[in-house]
């Protein structure tokens, strides 16, 4: 071989170990990062417990007998599901619904709640992990578990106050009050509660589009540790929460590897190309840009042009932001370096619509039941209510959402307080569906359209 040859070799040989080194690193890492995702898909089910259970097992065997029953039903796991708004686990759960799962306390095991109470959901017929459960009935799930304890748990807030709909902040800040700023456990200090709050919570396939998070856009995207006041027991040591930073970064990665479920029915593709130029002529420059070249603006829409109820978004300020902002949970470095911190934010982070279809009902507080009311604010009723069962034949194909029963008014004092809440009564505080009137100048044809095109995101 020439001394030119071998040399051409040489170079040949070097750029193929380079290609080979390069492979090995970029499948390792390929293969690490599938194991932190699985990691983050066991996580949000609970495994491994991270918290300690609030309540003995004994609870959830008997709690039928707060319902009014002279005996316990013969199906009793779903008699359970059907009167809390809970899903039949896709996966081994040891007999419990989704959300719940066997933790080991300081003295016993029992059940305790995980990610997927809240946002794991089933609509038309589907289970869909990373959807809000818009049929959960949290308050009376917290309420009656506790009343079947043989010790008293009492909570200086409401969970939830229409079913549905669940308190993001007073959880929060009520776990808030027994941590130092190092997250050390303490004699509880003094925070602020605010009444009738009702969340309906984003579809997790959302965040990857999202610099900001939550519904006013308060917190950034890429934040792990400010879901981490979830672990604030005080059972739990400042250290055993600390050490679950990596869990809660497997979570998030999980939660960016979930993707937003297809339209399961028929499509009128016409129509939905007619409904896609109204959309882009009317609703893109809040909610984005789909297609060959997608975008999404991370526009947080003000409260004075949006008009919906107010009081999630003024819900976040004052000694309270104050609080979680100089704790450990709020010292993560950014991208900049710099403490990701929650931000006060004087409205409301227009959402992606990908997979819009699923996520009914609509608006941060489930006011709307479908998207034709989003589009239509005249048609929306003021007070109604629903099955909340999840089958295809509850799904409103026509109008993309669920269907309802509008009712004259809502229940009085003398109805029991977990059927109450079954009625959405939009008077209420805190559930007003008033706003986003953008929709309001479309002709019925143009709304039609709109849906149709929603249906192929």
């Amino acid at each position: 071989m020439s001394r030119q040859a071998a040399s051409v070799a040489g170079i040949m040989l070097f750029t193929l170990t380079l290609f080979a080194v390069a492979a090995a690193l970029h499948g390792a890492d390929g293969a690490a990062e599938r194991a932190r995702i699985e990691q983050g898909r066991l996580a949000v089910r609970g495994r491994p417990a991270l918290n300690p259970p609030i309540w003995p097992m004994a609870a959830y065997e008997n709690v039928w007998k707060r319902w009014g029953l002279k005996e316990k039903p013969a199906n009793y796991a779903a008699a359970f599901r059907d009167r809390y708004g809970l899903h039949a686990a896709p996966y081994d759960n040891d007999g419990l619904p989704m959300g719940l799962h066997v933790a080991q306390g300081p003295f016993a095991k029992g059940p305790m709640n995980d990610c997927l109470l809240c946002h794991a959901g089933r609509v038309a017929g589907q289970t869909i992990i990373g959807l809000g459960n818009s049929a959960l009935e949290l308050q009376g799930l917290y309420e009656e578990l506790s009343a079947a304890t043989t010790y008293t748990i009492n909570f200086p807030f409401r969970f939830s106050a229409v079913r549905g709909t669940v308190d993001p902040v007073n959880p929060a800040v009520f776990l808030m009050t027994f941590r130092d700023p190092d997250l050390n456990v303490q004699a509880p200090v003094e925070l602020d509660y605010v009444s009738d709050l009702a969340s309906d919570p984003p579809a997790w396939w959302l965040l990857k589009k999202k610099k900001t998070r939550n519904w006013t856009g308060g917190v950034a995207a890429g934040s792990i540790r400010i879901d981490m006041v979830n672990l604030l027991s005080p059972l739990n040591s400042a250290e055993h929460v600390k050490k679950q930073e990596s869990v809660f970064a497997a979570i998030h990665a999980f939660i960016l590897n979930v993707d937003s479920p297809k339209y399961p029915f028929a499509i009128d593709e016409r129509l939905a190309v007619n409904g896609r130029q109204v959309f882009e002529q009317n609703c893109a420059r809040c909610h984005g840009a789909y297609g060959a070249k997608p975008s999404y603006p991370d526009k947080v829409v003000p409260l004075e042009t949006l008009g919906t109820d107010p009081k999630l978004a003024t819900s976040i300020g004052g000694k309270n932001l104050k609080y979680i902002n100089a704790s450990w949970l709020a010292r993560e470095p950014g991208p900049d370096g710099k403490p990701i911190q929650v931000v006060e934010r004087d409205g409301y982070q227009a959402p992606p619509l990908d997979g819009v279809w699923a996520t009914a009902p609509y608006f941060h507080n489930g006011s709307a039941p479908t998207v034709y009311h989003v589009l239509n604010s005249k048609a929306r009723p003021k007070v109604f209510t629903r099955s909340y069962r999840t089958e295809i034949e509850d799904y409103d194909q026509a109008r993309l959402g669920v269907k309802v029963t509008v009712l004259d008014k809502a229940p009085g004092g003398e109805t029991p307080a977990i059927e109450r809440r079954k009625v959405y009564d939009t008077t209420r505080s805190g559930q007003s569906n008033a706003g986003h009137n953008f929709g309001d100048a479309l002709t019925e044809e143009e709304r039609a359209a709109v849906i149709e095109y929603l249906k192929t995101l």
